[in-house]
């Protein structure tokens, strides 16, 4: 109980709070007020955070699974990133109807599209569960902690889903040292409303990713949709529009310099924590690799998507994704080397070591640390290689997928009972759906040969899978049309890249089918080679990571007790809190607090990928048509930038002003502080935000959707 009481007085604590940095706890945001009311907040501690009535985080909502939105209306008017609802709008998408390149606005709700796939996530209440889940725990490291926690946390969860009604969701938080149970209401009956064209919410392409000045319409609506008692149902023409709690009222007087402004919405993961031997390898191993392999997928992709547009739109979604943290991770390397980060760290370990010493606390921690990373090192180049080259091509994928039928058959002698069978081919039909929607030939093949390929070159010689003999036959691995005529062999002897062959050996299954498959003896050499031999270290150097990051935290806390610390994000909501502000990206050179549609114009290239933009758009810039919605200063304000601490999952999450009215959407973050996730840069972290203004002027102008304008509350 002594490291639970030494947490909770460091969460509690006032002392060395920084406004721009942190990721808050929205149930205990109350302990942050005095510093928001200092930034000029005029919302109350009820208003933030409420169970018993509508609060701000009843606005707010885990979009899709990896986003955020907010609603916008109180008829379930949604607003998120166009980067999150990318998927959906392309998977509505055809040649001849492509509402990604075009544009869509329902101009009615029974014009509106359902969206497959899409989820609304809204928080109900949030309860620290502490104590109950670390009495389960007792004293348990490795494997026996994972197994007594996903016991307990199953226990907690079954008993508060209400018989299914609700979510619950047990997290951990301070890297193990706090517990606390979410409880949620899923939505899944959700409706496209209305998408920019693509040449607007992606304006700048891969170029202006992660940059700024920026002037991207990062925005796409949706709206939610339930029963007649407003409770989650599946998709039904006799649903309604969902009535939220609270919605946000929407500003359209514009930001100032050093305003009030505040995040909610769920950022993913960060890793602030991470001692100096995760940095090192991040920045000389893993990034590295990652970059090479995507740089390679992507070159690949491409090609292939600028020749055909249904090809095009059947990768796209998925280009994106990879693209998007392609960029990051290169940014990320470059930020920490220029930050010294590593040095930084091990300065602050050194002192930890010495604060240790003159408190009669183990000294062994670090070099703990030390030893496993040591340990973990000559493999996390092949575990990386694993999932981002010989995972790359979607036939590697779908073939994977039947990896559990096959390991049945072995250890059934090749004869599998009905019940048994029924089993591992429902999961073999699961994995190959999921899958098979992102295969295409010729993409495919090129994907394969390639990624086969880096991975020999990649990896070490010792490590490869044993299916390297069969590709190679003896020649030299170096020869690329090796991999061709391989490549070549296997996509002309499997059932794998027919959804009917699939099928059709899924009515009538054996094990000699299985086996004398090209792809998936290819599949079942990497995966086996690496869940036998691989797999382990990597799982063995998890558990031990985490067990020590554990006992580092509680005893940093304990070290620096007058400092207030926040926990990683890890996909829950959180707050964040700062202002609009410019900055110095490097010496002589000031950036800006906001863009134009001038300086959109100014990047205009007609035809190009990247910078081209709508006539609708020219039309209306040529003759200054902004309406209500310009600045005072007489231009059209594209994008803003605040000091909010954000990260990848906070995409479409609201900006907030003062007033708790919204004024934009966060969608990215700026390349100079690439570092972030992993160490925070005060003087460079900027959340990167697309004006409210840009948002309604699109709406309005070009979409002539003014029944979604007189939907919302719009303040002017």
């Amino acid at each position: 109980m002594k490291k639970i009481f030494l947490l909770f007085a460091a969460v509690m604590t006032l002392q060395g709070a920084r406004a721009d940095e942190g990721m808050w706890i929205p149930m205990l945001i109350g302990k942050n007020y005095e510093e928001m009311q200092r930034l000029g907040l005029r919302l109350t501690k009820d208003d933030l955070y409420s169970i018993n009535n509508g609060s701000m985080k009843d606005a707010v909502l885990q979009f899709a699974g990896g986003c955020t939105g907010e609603m916008i209306s109180d008829n379930g008017l949604l607003l998120t990133n166009h980067h999150c609802g990318y998927d959906a709008i392309a998977s509505l998408s055809t040649v001849d109807r492509n509402l990604l390149d075009n544009g869509f606005w329902a101009h009615s709700v029974a014009e509106e599209l359902p969206a497959k796939g899409v989820t609304a996530l809204f928080l109900q209440r949030m309860e620290d569960v502490t104590d109950e889940v670390r009495q389960a725990l007792g004293n348990a490291k490795g494997e026996e902690y994972n197994k007594k926690f996903a016991a307990i946390r199953k226990k907690i969860e079954e008993r508060n889903t209400n018989g299914g009604k609700l979510v619950a969701n047990v997290k951990d938080y301070f890297n193990g040292n706090q517990f606390f149970l979410l409880i949620y209401k899923r939505y899944t009956d959700v409706r496209l409303v209305g998408t920019p064209p693509k040449s607007l919410g992606k304006f700048g392409g891969d170029t202006d990713n992660w940059m700024w000045p920026r002037h991207t319409s990062d925005f796409s609506m949706f709206r939610v949709y339930a029963d007649e008692n407003n409770q989650p149902k599946d998709y039904s023409p006799s649903n309604v529009p969902f009535r939220p709690k609270r919605h946000l009222a929407v500003s359209a007087r514009g930001v100032d310099e050093g305003d009030f402004a505040m995040v909610m919405g769920y950022p993913g993961r960060t890793n602030r924590y991470e001692v100096s031997y995760g940095v090192d390898l991040a920045v000389n191993v893993v990034n590295p690799s990652i970059v090479n392999c995507r740089d390679l997928r992507l070159n690949i992709m491409r090609r292939h998507m600028d020749k055909n547009k249904s090809v095009y739109l059947q990768l796209t979604s998925s280009y994106s994704r990879i693209a998007n943290y392609w960029k990051y991770f290169i940014g990320q390397t470059e930020q920490l080397k220029r930050l010294d980060v590593v040095n930084k760290k091990r300065a602050e370990e050194d002192a930890f070591s010495q604060w240790q010493r003159t408190n009669d606390k183990s000294v062994g921690l670090l070099g703990d640390f030390a030893k496993i990373y040591a340990d973990y090192t000559p493999y996390a180049k092949h575990s990386v290689y694993y999932n981002e080259a010989f995972r790359a091509p979607a036939l590697s994928r779908m073939a994977a997928g039947l990896k559990p039928l096959y390991d049945a058959y072995e250890r059934h002698n090749g004869k599998l009972s009905e019940d048994t069978l029924k089993k591992y081919t429902n999961i073999a039909q699961s994995n190959y759906r999921a899958t098979y929607k992102d295969y295409e030939m010729a993409t495919d093949k090129e994907l394969f040969a390639e990624m086969t390929k880096l991975y020999y070159d990649n990896v070490p010689q010792s490590q490869h899978p044993a299916i390297y003999k069969t590709i190679l036959k003896g020649t030299n691995g170096s020869n690329k049309a090796v991999y061709t005529v391989y490549t070549n062999t296997v996509f002309a002897n499997t059932f794998l890249t027919d959804s009917n062959r699939f099928n059709s050996f899924l009515k009538s299954p054996s094990f000699s089918k299985l086996k004398g498959d090209a792809a998936v003896q290819y599949a079942v050499s990497f995966v086996s080679n690496y869940s036998k031999n691989y797999q382990p270290k990597v799982t063995s150097f998890n558990d031990q990571k985490a067990d020590l990051a554990r006992e580092y935290v509680s005893q940093l806390m304990e070290m620096k007790k007058g400092k207030k610390f926040y926990p990683d994000a890890n996909s829950t909501m959180r707050i964040t809190y700062g202002k609009v502000l410019s900055y110095e990206p490097t010496d002589g050179v000031q950036y800006s607090y906001f863009t134009t549609l001038d300086g959109l114009m100014a990047k205009y290239k007609p035809n190009d990928d990247e910078f081209d933009v709508p006539a609708d758009l020219i039309t209306l810039y040529k003759n200054k048509n902004y309406g209500r919605w310009a600045d005072a200063d007489g231009t059209l304000h594209t994008c803003f930038i605040t000091n909010n601490d954000i990260t990848g999952g906070n995409s479409g999450s609201p900006v907030i002003n003062a007033n708790g009215e919204l004024i934009g959407t966060a969608f990215d973050g700026n390349w100079e502080a690439m570092s972030g996730d992993i160490a925070f840069d005060k003087k460079y972290k900027r959340t990167i935000v697309c004006d409210i203004r840009f948002v309604l002027f699109l709406i309005d102008k070009m979409g002539r959707a003014d029944n979604l304008i007189k939907e919302m509350d719009i303040r002017y």
